[in-house]
Protein backbone atom coordinates (compact mmCIF):
# COMPACT_ATOMS: atom_id res chain seq x y z
CA UNK A 1 0.00 0.00 0.00
CA UNK A 2 1.49 3.26 -0.80
CA UNK A 3 1.84 5.84 1.59
CA UNK A 4 0.17 8.73 1.25
CA UNK A 5 2.16 12.12 1.86
CA UNK A 6 0.59 14.53 3.61
CA UNK A 7 0.71 18.11 2.31
CA UNK A 8 1.47 21.53 4.07
CA UNK A 9 -2.11 23.41 4.06
CA UNK A 10 -2.37 26.42 6.37
CA UNK A 11 -5.69 26.29 8.43
CA UNK A 12 -5.55 29.68 9.97
CA UNK A 13 -3.08 32.69 9.98
CA UNK A 14 -0.93 31.90 13.09
CA UNK A 15 1.13 29.31 11.83
CA UNK A 16 3.00 30.24 8.94
CA UNK A 17 6.89 30.67 8.83
CA UNK A 18 6.91 32.00 5.25
CA UNK A 19 5.32 34.93 3.54
CA UNK A 20 5.68 36.55 -0.29
CA UNK A 21 4.34 40.36 -0.70
CA UNK A 22 3.75 41.15 -4.73
CA UNK A 23 3.91 44.83 -5.63
CA UNK A 24 0.22 45.19 -5.73
CA UNK A 25 0.36 44.51 -1.89
CA UNK A 26 -1.33 40.48 -2.27
CA UNK A 27 -0.12 38.57 -0.06
CA UNK A 28 0.46 34.87 -0.33
CA UNK A 29 1.25 32.83 3.29
CA UNK A 30 2.59 29.35 3.76
CA UNK A 31 5.48 27.69 5.47
CA UNK A 32 9.15 29.09 5.28
CA UNK A 33 11.70 26.68 4.26
CA UNK A 34 15.53 26.47 3.02
CA UNK A 35 17.29 30.13 4.41
CA UNK A 36 15.94 32.18 7.06
CA UNK A 37 16.07 36.16 5.88
CA UNK A 38 14.37 37.96 3.01
CA UNK A 39 14.66 38.46 -0.57
CA UNK A 40 13.15 40.55 -3.09
CA UNK A 41 13.13 39.46 -6.60
CA UNK A 42 11.07 39.10 -10.12
CA UNK A 43 8.64 36.34 -9.13
CA UNK A 44 8.11 33.79 -12.14
CA UNK A 45 6.53 30.12 -13.01
CA UNK A 46 8.81 27.34 -14.38
CA UNK A 47 6.44 24.49 -15.22
CA UNK A 48 9.54 21.34 -15.81
CA UNK A 49 8.32 18.40 -13.96
CA UNK A 50 12.19 17.20 -13.21
CA UNK A 51 15.94 19.12 -12.59
CA UNK A 52 15.03 21.61 -9.85
CA UNK A 53 18.33 21.49 -8.82
CA UNK A 54 19.74 22.53 -12.47
CA UNK A 55 17.36 25.36 -12.31
CA UNK A 56 17.77 26.98 -9.46
CA UNK A 57 21.48 26.41 -9.84
CA UNK A 58 21.31 28.43 -13.87
CA UNK A 59 22.34 31.83 -13.40
CA UNK A 60 19.99 33.45 -15.38
CA UNK A 61 17.38 33.54 -12.16
CA UNK A 62 19.62 35.96 -10.84
CA UNK A 63 17.18 38.00 -9.50
CA UNK A 64 14.19 35.81 -9.67
CA UNK A 65 12.14 34.26 -7.53
CA UNK A 66 11.18 30.76 -8.84
CA UNK A 67 7.21 29.79 -8.40
CA UNK A 68 6.87 25.67 -9.42
CA UNK A 69 4.10 24.65 -11.51
CA UNK A 70 4.85 20.88 -10.56
CA UNK A 71 3.93 19.77 -6.73
CA UNK A 72 6.53 17.79 -5.26
CA UNK A 73 9.73 19.36 -5.34
CA UNK A 74 12.56 18.10 -3.93
CA UNK A 75 11.86 14.09 -3.51
CA UNK A 76 14.90 13.13 -5.58
CA UNK A 77 17.19 15.28 -2.85
CA UNK A 78 20.01 16.59 -3.88
CA UNK A 79 23.75 15.29 -5.07
CA UNK A 80 26.99 17.27 -5.97
CA UNK A 81 27.02 16.70 -9.42
CA UNK A 82 24.14 18.81 -11.15
CA UNK A 83 25.02 22.09 -10.36
CA UNK A 84 24.85 24.63 -13.11
CA UNK A 85 26.60 27.06 -11.55
CA UNK A 86 29.36 27.35 -8.94
CA UNK A 87 27.42 29.92 -7.28
CA UNK A 88 23.57 29.78 -7.19
CA UNK A 89 22.00 33.46 -7.94
CA UNK A 90 17.99 32.66 -7.44
CA UNK A 91 16.67 34.94 -5.06
CA UNK A 92 13.75 32.34 -3.77
CA UNK A 93 11.82 29.23 -4.31
CA UNK A 94 7.83 28.54 -4.14
CA UNK A 95 6.80 24.88 -3.43
CA UNK A 96 3.13 23.95 -3.38
CA UNK A 97 4.13 20.65 -0.96
CA UNK A 98 6.16 19.75 1.66
CA UNK A 99 9.71 18.17 0.69
CA UNK A 100 9.44 14.87 1.71
CA UNK A 101 12.50 12.83 2.51
CA UNK A 102 14.89 12.02 -0.78
CA UNK A 103 14.27 8.90 -2.79
CA UNK A 104 17.00 8.57 -5.46
CA UNK A 105 20.18 6.88 -5.30
CA UNK A 106 21.97 9.97 -6.40
CA UNK A 107 20.92 11.75 -3.56
CA UNK A 108 23.59 13.00 -1.44
CA UNK A 109 21.45 15.88 0.34
CA UNK A 110 17.67 16.67 1.51
CA UNK A 111 17.03 20.02 -0.74
CA UNK A 112 15.87 21.75 2.39
CA UNK A 113 19.66 21.22 3.58
CA UNK A 114 20.22 22.67 0.15
CA UNK A 115 18.60 25.63 0.07
CA UNK A 116 19.91 27.05 3.62
CA UNK A 117 23.36 26.06 2.45
CA UNK A 118 23.23 28.28 -0.64
CA UNK A 119 21.50 31.12 1.22
CA UNK A 120 18.04 30.71 -0.44
CA UNK A 121 14.73 31.91 1.00
CA UNK A 122 11.61 29.52 0.58
CA UNK A 123 7.72 28.65 1.18
CA UNK A 124 6.19 25.66 0.94
CA UNK A 125 2.17 24.76 1.44
CA UNK A 126 1.29 27.97 -0.84
CA UNK A 127 -0.98 27.68 -3.30
CA UNK A 128 1.08 27.71 -6.04
CA UNK A 129 -1.59 27.35 -8.93
CA UNK A 130 -3.66 30.51 -8.21
CA UNK A 131 0.01 32.23 -7.96
CA UNK A 132 0.95 31.04 -11.59
CA UNK A 133 -2.89 31.94 -12.30
CA UNK A 134 -2.17 35.69 -11.06
CA UNK A 135 1.01 35.65 -13.44
CA UNK A 136 -0.61 34.37 -16.07
CA UNK A 137 -3.25 37.16 -16.25
CA UNK A 138 -1.55 39.85 -14.67
CA UNK A 139 2.29 39.28 -15.75
CA UNK A 140 5.42 38.55 -13.75
CA UNK A 141 5.17 40.77 -10.38
CA UNK A 142 8.06 42.09 -8.27
CA UNK A 143 8.09 40.27 -5.49
CA UNK A 144 9.77 39.86 -1.61
CA UNK A 145 10.03 36.46 -0.08
CA UNK A 146 10.52 35.80 3.39
CA UNK A 147 11.31 33.63 6.17
CA UNK A 148 10.97 33.41 9.83
CA UNK A 149 10.84 30.97 12.48
CA UNK A 150 8.66 33.02 14.82
CA UNK A 151 6.35 33.70 11.83
CA UNK A 152 7.01 37.70 12.36
CA UNK A 153 6.93 39.86 9.72
CA UNK A 154 6.85 43.56 8.95
CA UNK A 155 4.55 43.64 6.15
CA UNK A 156 4.57 47.23 5.11
CA UNK A 157 8.60 47.01 5.11
CA UNK A 158 8.59 44.02 2.78
CA UNK A 159 5.82 45.82 0.81
CA UNK A 160 8.15 48.68 0.59
CA UNK A 161 11.29 46.93 -0.60
CA UNK A 162 8.95 45.24 -2.88
CA UNK A 163 8.03 48.41 -4.79
CA UNK A 164 11.37 49.93 -4.80
CA UNK A 165 13.22 47.38 -6.57
CA UNK A 166 14.02 48.60 -9.90
CA UNK A 167 12.86 45.03 -11.28
CA UNK A 168 14.80 43.20 -13.89
CA UNK A 169 14.08 46.12 -16.92
CA UNK A 170 17.46 47.76 -17.46
CA UNK A 171 19.33 45.98 -14.93
CA UNK A 172 22.49 44.26 -16.24
CA UNK A 173 22.83 41.22 -14.50
CA UNK A 174 25.65 39.10 -16.31
CA UNK A 175 28.50 41.79 -14.98
CA UNK A 176 27.55 39.93 -12.04
CA UNK A 177 27.08 36.59 -13.30
CA UNK A 178 30.20 36.38 -14.93
CA UNK A 179 33.43 34.44 -14.24
CA UNK A 180 36.10 37.12 -13.22
CA UNK A 181 39.06 35.76 -15.45
CA UNK A 182 39.63 33.30 -18.03
CA UNK A 183 39.86 29.70 -17.52
CA UNK A 184 39.71 26.23 -19.68
CA UNK A 185 36.83 24.07 -19.30
CA UNK A 186 37.69 20.53 -17.57
CA UNK A 187 36.59 18.74 -20.06
CA UNK A 188 33.64 16.77 -18.53
CA UNK A 189 31.60 15.29 -21.02
CA UNK A 190 27.53 15.49 -20.46
CA UNK A 191 26.37 12.67 -18.09
CA UNK A 192 25.90 9.18 -18.53
CA UNK A 193 24.06 6.49 -16.34
CA UNK A 194 26.83 3.95 -16.88
CA UNK A 195 29.79 5.82 -16.29
CA UNK A 196 28.97 9.87 -14.89
CA UNK A 197 30.77 12.40 -16.54
CA UNK A 198 33.93 11.06 -18.42
CA UNK A 199 36.80 13.60 -19.25
CA UNK A 200 37.24 14.45 -23.39
CA UNK A 201 40.30 13.47 -24.67
CA UNK A 202 39.93 15.12 -28.31
CA UNK A 203 40.31 19.07 -28.84
CA UNK A 204 38.96 19.10 -32.86
CA UNK A 205 38.43 22.45 -32.18
CA UNK A 206 38.79 25.44 -29.96
CA UNK A 207 35.78 27.63 -28.58
CA UNK A 208 35.74 30.67 -27.12
CA UNK A 209 32.88 31.23 -24.41
CA UNK A 210 31.82 34.57 -23.40
CA UNK A 211 30.21 34.23 -20.14
CA UNK A 212 26.91 36.13 -19.70
CA UNK A 213 26.02 33.26 -17.07
CA UNK A 214 26.75 30.03 -18.98
CA UNK A 215 25.45 26.93 -17.61
CA UNK A 216 28.00 23.89 -17.01
CA UNK A 217 25.85 21.65 -19.17
CA UNK A 218 26.52 23.97 -21.72
CA UNK A 219 30.59 23.32 -21.77
CA UNK A 220 29.54 19.80 -21.45
CA UNK A 221 27.98 19.37 -24.63
CA UNK A 222 30.92 21.15 -26.26
CA UNK A 223 33.49 18.39 -24.71
CA UNK A 224 30.83 15.85 -26.09
CA UNK A 225 31.49 17.64 -29.55
CA UNK A 226 35.64 17.16 -28.80
CA UNK A 227 36.06 20.95 -28.65
CA UNK A 228 38.47 22.68 -26.26
CA UNK A 229 36.31 25.51 -24.46
CA UNK A 230 37.88 29.14 -22.72
CA UNK A 231 35.56 30.86 -21.10
CA UNK A 232 36.02 34.97 -21.29
CA UNK A 233 34.63 37.19 -18.88
CA UNK A 234 31.89 39.59 -20.49
CA UNK A 235 33.42 42.45 -21.41
CA UNK A 236 36.44 40.93 -22.90
CA UNK A 237 37.24 42.50 -25.92
CA UNK A 238 37.31 41.24 -29.48
CA UNK A 239 41.06 41.69 -29.87
CA UNK A 240 41.25 39.64 -26.82
CA UNK A 241 38.99 36.89 -27.68
CA UNK A 242 40.27 36.21 -31.52
CA UNK A 243 44.27 36.59 -29.58
CA UNK A 244 43.22 32.61 -28.18
CA UNK A 245 42.94 31.93 -31.23
CA UNK A 246 39.33 29.77 -31.24
CA UNK A 247 37.73 28.26 -34.35
CA UNK A 248 34.68 29.77 -33.11
CA UNK A 249 32.41 32.33 -30.43
CA UNK A 250 29.76 30.84 -28.41
CA UNK A 251 27.61 33.59 -26.95
CA UNK A 252 25.99 32.05 -23.28
CA UNK A 253 23.27 32.28 -21.72
CA UNK A 254 22.28 34.67 -18.90
CA UNK A 255 20.20 36.98 -16.66
CA UNK A 256 18.72 40.54 -16.54
CA UNK A 257 17.52 43.10 -19.73
CA UNK A 258 20.16 42.57 -22.96
CA UNK A 259 19.68 46.29 -23.94
CA UNK A 260 21.40 46.90 -20.71
CA UNK A 261 23.99 44.04 -21.31
CA UNK A 262 24.72 45.31 -24.95
CA UNK A 263 26.01 48.57 -23.80
CA UNK A 264 29.59 47.15 -23.66
CA UNK A 265 28.68 43.61 -25.44
CA UNK A 266 27.31 44.78 -28.99
CA UNK A 267 30.63 46.67 -30.02
CA UNK A 268 32.33 43.25 -29.22
CA UNK A 269 29.67 41.06 -30.73
CA UNK A 270 30.18 43.38 -33.85
CA UNK A 271 33.87 43.63 -34.22
CA UNK A 272 33.32 39.62 -34.08
CA UNK A 273 31.09 39.41 -36.80
CA UNK A 274 33.11 41.46 -39.06
CA UNK A 275 35.83 38.95 -38.65
CA UNK A 276 33.37 36.68 -39.98
CA UNK A 277 33.61 34.46 -36.84
CA UNK A 278 31.30 31.43 -36.59
CA UNK A 279 29.19 32.17 -33.82
CA UNK A 280 26.69 30.54 -31.84
CA UNK A 281 24.26 32.26 -29.34
CA UNK A 282 21.67 30.50 -26.68
CA UNK A 283 19.26 32.27 -24.67
CA UNK A 284 20.86 36.06 -23.52
CA UNK A 285 23.52 35.38 -26.55
CA UNK A 286 20.79 35.07 -28.82
CA UNK A 287 19.64 38.84 -27.64
CA UNK A 288 22.56 40.10 -27.34
CA UNK A 289 23.46 38.73 -31.35
CA UNK A 290 20.13 40.23 -32.29
CA UNK A 291 20.98 43.64 -30.74
CA UNK A 292 24.58 43.74 -32.48
CA UNK A 293 23.18 42.82 -35.72
CA UNK A 294 20.69 45.89 -35.68
CA UNK A 295 17.61 44.21 -34.15
CA UNK A 296 15.51 45.36 -31.07
CA UNK A 297 14.55 43.53 -27.85
CA UNK A 298 11.82 43.63 -24.97
CA UNK A 299 10.39 42.99 -21.83
CA UNK A 300 7.85 39.68 -22.19
CA UNK A 301 4.62 40.17 -19.90
CA UNK A 302 5.25 36.74 -18.80
CA UNK A 303 8.31 35.10 -20.18
CA UNK A 304 8.55 31.27 -21.10
CA UNK A 305 9.92 29.19 -18.51
CA UNK A 306 9.54 25.32 -18.50
CA UNK A 307 10.57 22.30 -20.31
CA UNK A 308 7.89 21.60 -22.74
CA UNK A 309 8.07 24.49 -25.35
CA UNK A 310 7.18 23.77 -28.50
CA UNK A 311 9.27 25.48 -31.49
CA UNK A 312 8.45 25.57 -34.89
CA UNK A 313 11.54 25.14 -37.23
CA UNK A 314 11.09 26.73 -40.05
CA UNK A 315 14.16 25.60 -42.09
CA UNK A 316 13.39 21.67 -41.69
CA UNK A 317 9.86 22.31 -41.41
CA UNK A 318 9.25 20.48 -37.64
CA UNK A 319 8.62 21.05 -34.24
CA UNK A 320 11.18 20.84 -31.68
CA UNK A 321 10.16 20.54 -27.84
CA UNK A 322 12.54 22.72 -26.09
CA UNK A 323 13.52 23.97 -22.63
CA UNK A 324 13.49 27.74 -21.97
CA UNK A 325 14.05 29.97 -19.12
CA UNK A 326 13.70 34.11 -20.91
CA UNK A 327 12.05 37.20 -19.65
CA UNK A 328 12.88 39.08 -22.76
CA UNK A 329 12.45 38.54 -26.61
CA UNK A 330 13.79 39.62 -29.99
CA UNK A 331 11.37 42.13 -31.40
CA UNK A 332 9.72 40.87 -34.72
CA UNK A 333 9.18 44.55 -36.13
CA UNK A 334 11.81 46.33 -38.44
CA UNK A 335 13.95 43.33 -37.84
CA UNK A 336 16.99 44.07 -40.37
CA UNK A 337 16.51 42.21 -43.77
CA UNK A 338 19.95 40.17 -43.57
CA UNK A 339 18.35 38.03 -40.87
CA UNK A 340 16.73 35.44 -40.97
CA UNK A 341 13.97 34.14 -38.52
CA UNK A 342 14.87 30.59 -38.29
CA UNK A 343 12.26 29.24 -35.43
CA UNK A 344 9.02 30.65 -33.73
CA UNK A 345 7.77 29.64 -30.60
CA UNK A 346 3.83 27.43 -31.17
CA UNK A 347 2.96 28.97 -27.79
CA UNK A 348 2.82 33.32 -29.01
CA UNK A 349 4.65 33.10 -32.66
CA UNK A 350 7.89 34.90 -30.80
CA UNK A 351 11.25 34.65 -32.39
CA UNK A 352 13.18 31.52 -31.04
CA UNK A 353 15.90 31.48 -33.42
CA UNK A 354 17.90 33.51 -35.93
CA UNK A 355 20.78 33.33 -38.39
CA UNK A 356 22.56 35.98 -40.01
CA UNK A 357 22.27 35.57 -44.07
CA UNK A 358 25.74 36.09 -44.91
CA UNK A 359 27.85 34.70 -42.52
CA UNK A 360 28.57 31.31 -40.34
CA UNK A 361 26.53 33.58 -36.97
CA UNK A 362 22.54 31.91 -35.91
CA UNK A 363 21.62 31.70 -32.11
CA UNK A 364 18.38 30.36 -30.74
CA UNK A 365 16.35 32.33 -27.72
CA UNK A 366 15.44 28.15 -25.99
CA UNK A 367 18.56 25.60 -24.39
CA UNK A 368 19.23 23.20 -26.67
CA UNK A 369 21.66 22.16 -23.99
CA UNK A 370 18.23 20.06 -22.25
CA UNK A 371 19.30 20.27 -18.67
CA UNK A 372 16.85 20.10 -17.70
CA UNK A 373 14.21 19.22 -20.61
CA UNK A 374 14.02 16.95 -24.05
CA UNK A 375 16.95 16.98 -26.23
CA UNK A 376 15.72 17.79 -29.55
CA UNK A 377 17.94 20.41 -30.08
CA UNK A 378 21.51 18.83 -29.46
CA UNK A 379 21.58 19.00 -33.71
CA UNK A 380 22.23 22.59 -33.11
CA UNK A 381 25.76 21.84 -31.59
CA UNK A 382 26.56 20.15 -34.65
CA UNK A 383 25.34 22.92 -36.83
CA UNK A 384 28.18 25.42 -35.04
CA UNK A 385 30.97 22.66 -35.54
CA UNK A 386 29.89 22.55 -39.01
CA UNK A 387 30.34 26.20 -39.43
CA UNK A 388 33.59 26.34 -37.82
CA UNK A 389 35.31 23.17 -39.94
CA UNK A 390 34.21 24.93 -43.27
CA UNK A 391 36.01 28.30 -42.34
CA UNK A 392 38.57 26.49 -41.21
CA UNK A 393 38.73 24.96 -44.63
CA UNK A 394 38.49 28.14 -46.13
CA UNK A 395 41.62 29.96 -44.26
CA UNK A 396 43.75 26.53 -45.77
CA UNK A 397 42.46 27.15 -49.10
Amino acid sequence: MIKKVKKTRLKNSQNYTGILVLENKRLFKGIGIGYQGEATGEVCFNTSLTGYQEIMSDPSYAGQIINFTFPHIGNVGTNKEDFEADKIWTKGVIFNSEITSPSNYRSFQHLDAWLKKNKIVGITGLDTRSLTNFIRDKGAPKGTIAYSKKGKFNVNKLTNSTIKWSGLKNLDLAKKVTTQKNYIWKGLKTWKKEHGYRKNKRNSFHVVAIDYGIKKNILRYFSDFNCKVTVVPCKTSAERILALKPNGVFLSNGPGDPAATGKYAVKIIQNLVQKKMPMFGICLGHQLLALSLGGKTKKMRLGHRGANHPVKNLINDNVEITSQNHGFEVVKENLPKNIQITHKSLFDDSIEGIKLKSKPVFSVQYHPESNPGPQDSVYLFQEFINNMRKNAKKKRS
